[in-house]
C-alpha cells in the first residue's frame, strides 16, 4: 500500500509530447494502495476542472491495486466519460481499505490471522469483489476510454495473462472479459485474496476460463509490458501511430508509479533465512518472505531495463520513476488498512513529491537522487508537455480523441 498523489498529478495533466513530437505516454501503477493526495499540482489545473487522467495519456498499465486504479481511471460513466477523477480515488481507499482488509486487535487476532494464512487466504475477498462489480458494473475491456494493460497470471496455465485493450478494441475476443473479473483476478494477491475463476464465451459458442492470480508474480511493474503492447501495434502498422521502429523508445514518454517498498528496510538476511523451510519463506514476521522476493526482483529487473534503455537513447528524461524504497514498520505492510495508517500513507505520497528525482544505480540495485529537481518539478514539467500535446493533437484532428495516440491512452 502507498500514496496515490503521485498519479494525481501525473493524471491531472499527462499527455503525450513536446509540440510538434508525436509520442506514445504510458501511465503505470504497480502493487500496493495508492492514494491521490491533493497537492499545488492538481490546483494548477491547466485544462480545466473537467480534465480527466485519460485526456492525456496514450495506455495505462496497471497490476494488482494499480490494476483497480487503471480500472477506476478508464472505465465510462453514461457519458462514456471516465468513472472516477483521480482526486476521489483517494477517498474510496479511505473509505473502503478497512472493509477489504479487515483488522484485528491484540494477541488473539494475531493469531488468528497468522492461523487463517497457514490453512487458506487470509481474507475472503467478497467485500472487494462486490465493491468492484457495482463499480464497473457490464464494462467489458473493449469499453475502456483509454488503452489499458492489465497483467494477470493463470495458475491453470501457469503463464502470464495479459488483458489489452489493443487485442479487442476492433476484432471480437475471448479476452474481452468484464472489467470486473479482469480486475478480481489481478488483484488476487497469493496468501492474501483467493484465486479468481470465470469464463467467457462468443457467438459461436467457443469458451475460454480463466483461473487467475495476482498480476504481480509476472508483472509487479507492468510499464515494460505496456511498452511490448505498444511495440507490437508498430510492428503490426497501427495507422494510430507515425512510422518508427518498434524499440525507438526516444517517442515514448513513460511515467512510472511504484507503490513503495521496505528495501531500505534489510529485512531479511541469508543469517536468518538459512533455517527456513516452506512455512518459513510463506510467513515470517507477519510477511511473505517468497512473495515480497518474487515482486521485488520482478519490478526492480523492469526498472533497470528501462533506465538503460533510455539512458542509451540519451532520452533519459522521457522516462520518469516515482517510487520510496524507503518503507518502514506498518506502512509497509500490504494489508494494515487502520485510518491511522492510511493516513501515514498520504504523508509518505506529499514528502515524495518534494524529494529529488532518482533513478536505479545499475550497479548497486539502489535508487539514488538526482540532480534533475524534485518530482514535483519534474511532473510540471511532463504536465506541460502532456497539455501542449494535447492542443497540438487537436489541432491536427478536431475530429478524435486527442488523449490518446491508437484508441485510447
Amino acid at each position: 500500500m502507498l500514496n496515490d498523489f503521485l498519479c494525481f498529478f501525473c493524471f491531472w495533466h499527462n499527455e503525450a509530447s513536446q509540440p510538434g513530437i508525436e509520442k506514445n505516454v504510458f501511465f503505470y501503477v504497480e502493487l500496493g494502495l495508492l492514494f491521490i493526495s491533493t497537492s499545488k499540482l492538481h490546483r494548477t489545473k491547466l485544462d480545466g476542472e473537467g480534465a480527466r487522467i485519460a485526456d492525456y495519456f496514450d495506455v495505462i498499465a496497471g497490476t494488482s491495486t494499480g490494476g483497480l486504479v487503471t480500472a477506476m481511471l478508464t472505465a465510462p460513466d453514461v457519458k462514456n466519460r471516465p468513472l472516477f477523477a483521480a482526486k476521489e480515488i483517494k477517498t474510496f481507499y479511505m473509505e473502503n481499505s478497512s472493509k477489504i482488509f479487515p483488522q484485528t486487535c491484540g494477541m488473539v487476532g494475531t493469531a488468528m490471522k497468522l492461523l487463517r494464512a497457514t490453512w487458506g487466504p487470509r481474507y475472503d475477498g467478497k467485500y472487494l469483489h462486490n465493491i468492484i462489480r457495482k463499480n464497473l458494473g457490464n464494462t467489458r475491456l473493449h469499453q475502456t476510454v483509454t488503452n489499458v494493460v492489465i497483467p494477470t497470471f493463470d495458475i491453470k496455465r501457469l503463464q502470464p495473462t495479459i488483458f489489452s485493450t489493443y487485442e479487442v478494441r476492433n476484432k471480437k475476443s475471448l479476452k474481452d472479459a468484464l472489467l470486473s473479473d479482469i480486475i478480481i483476478g489481478t488483484s488476487a494477491a497469493p496468501t492474501y485474496l483467493p484465486p479468481h475463476y470465470f469464463t467467457t464465451e462468443d457467438s459461436h459458442g467457443n469458451m475460454r476460463e480463466f483461473n487467475l492470480i495476482d498480476g504481480g508474480v509476472a508483472a509487479n511493474n507492468p510499464a515494460l509490458v505496456a511498452m511490448g503492447e505498444v511495440s507490437k501495434q508498430v510492428i503490426k502498422e497501427n495507422p494510430d501511430f507515425f512510422p518508427r521502429k518498434p524499440m525507438d523508445y526516444r517517442r515514448f514518454l513513460v511515467i512510472s508509479i511504484g507503490t513503495g517498498s521496505s528495501q531500505g528496510e534489510d529485512r531479511y538476511s541469508a543469517k536468518l533465512a538459512k533455517g527456513w523451510g516452506v512455512f518459513g519463506w510463506l510467513l515470517s514476521n507477519g510477511s511473505t518472505p517468497l512473495v515480497d522476493v518474487f515482486t521485488q526482483a520482478s519490478a526492480d529487473m523492469v526498472d533497470i531495463h528501462i533506465s538503460v534503455a533510455f539512458q542509451a537513447l540519451h532520452s533519459k528524461q522521457n522516462y520518469l520513476r516515482i517510487q520510496d524504497d524507503m518503507l518502514t514498520g506498518t506502512v509497509a505492510s500490504v494489508d494494515v488498512a487502520t485510518k491511522e495508517n492510511l493516513e501515514n500513507l498520504v504523508k509518505v505520497g506529499e514528502s515524495l513529491l518534494k524529494k529529488p528525482v532518482s533513478r536505479e544505480n545499475l550497479e548497486t540495485g539502489r535508487v539514488e537522487p538526482t540532480d534533475e529537481g524534485t518530482n514535483a518539478q519534474a511532473l510540471v514539467r511532463f504536465a506541460k508537455l502532456l497539455s501542449a500535446e494535447r492542443r497540438l493533437r487537436e489541432s491536427r484532428s478536431p475530429q478524435t480523441r486527442f488523449a490518446r495516440s491508437f484508441s485510447s491512452i
